[in-house]
């Protein structure tokens, strides 16, 4: 499964990099292979400063080895190895009327010391993070997702909705990260789905997911914006640093298994703002934003 999986995420950072350069324009991704002492190594792709997006990465890594002790304790097991590979995405976008996108698609292996796989399982997702709410763009996002659940079993996108919205919360900001999408982990052998039933389902919703953002960054890239629209982009963005190292589960991950720190962080945004309780406008597009944010809101 794990060679299949590794191939699968090579070929999807090859397609998803093309497609982001050609509507990119002017610059191109800058790649950096890199190892990891402990075992592995990975693929960092890294765009900044173009017409379309300000910065984003898309990043494969296949790392393996002991599992460290915090990770042990963590996943409640002994001394144990493990393989762990997945693709993992971000995109911050020039304009503010162009949301940010976050994807990630992994598969993990642990091994007792005969080296017998003991354990394994997909996990991953994509969700959306507007600055500014296009209703219409978020329920195109959410249908493309759901398509793609219903596909493999159509109780598949409601449940993984609802992880999402569960997953991306901000709780010490009593608010959600953005407008959701899925989110899904520990995908496991069971009598309803096989690993490879899961392999195909996985692979579905990562094949889809240049047709869930694109049309939305070709509609919203060439509208006009002031630095108003700007400075609100930059304070929301604060938000998505603040998720994105308090509560996020794979940055963690990343940082206790000693992966590659610039490729870790490269999830964070290149300008953010954090003013002293900043409350938008009453009656404005930025507060109608936040009020969808409070509350989760079914968009199909």
């Amino acid at each position: 499964m794990k060679e299949a999986f590794v191939a699968y995420i090579k070929e999807l950072q090859n397609t998803i990099t093309s497609s982001l350069e050609e509507i990119n324009g002017k610059a191109t991704f800058r790649e950096d292979l890199w190892d990891r002492p402990e075992g592995g190594g990975g693929r960092t792709r890294v765009i900044e400063n173009g017409a379309v997006f300000e910065k984003g990465g898309v990043n494969i890594s296949e790392v393996f080895g002991k599992l460290p002790a915090s990770m042990q304790q963590y996943f409640g097991v002994g001394d144990v190895d493990f393989f762990a590979c997945g693709l993992s995405l971000v995109l911050h976008p020039k304009n503010p009327f162009v949301p940010t996108v976050h994807a990630n698609w992994r598969y993990f292996e642990m091994y007792d010391k005969e080296g017998n796989i003991v354990d394994s399982w997909f996990g991953g997702g994509q969700d959306l993070t507007p600055y500014y709410l296009f209703e219409e763009d978020a329920i195109h996002f959410h249908n493309i997702c759901k398509k793609a659940c219903d596909a493999h079993n159509p109780e598949f996108y409601s449940a993984f909705k609802k992880k999402c919205d569960a997953y991306f919360w901000n709780s010490h900001r009593n608010e959600a990260r953005g407008i959701g999408g899925l989110f899904f982990d520990y995908l496991k052998n069971s009598p309803k789905m096989s690993m490879q039933d899961w392999y195909h389902f996985v692979t579905e919703v990562g094949n889809c997911f240049l047709e869930a953002y694109l049309p939305i960054v070709e509609k919203r890239k060439d509208i006009q914006y002031t630095k108003e629209h700007c400075d609100w982009q930059e304070i929301r963005r604060g938000r998505y640093v603040e998720f994105n190292l308090v509560h996020d589960k794979g940055t963690l991950f990343g940082l206790k298994t000693n992966g590659r720190i610039e490729s870790i962080l490269m999830s964070l945004p290149p300008h953010v703002q954090w003013r002293y309780d900043h409350q938008p406008e009453k009656g404005s597009e930025e507060e109608k934003l936040i009020e969808i944010l409070k509350s989760p809101k079914d968009w199909v």
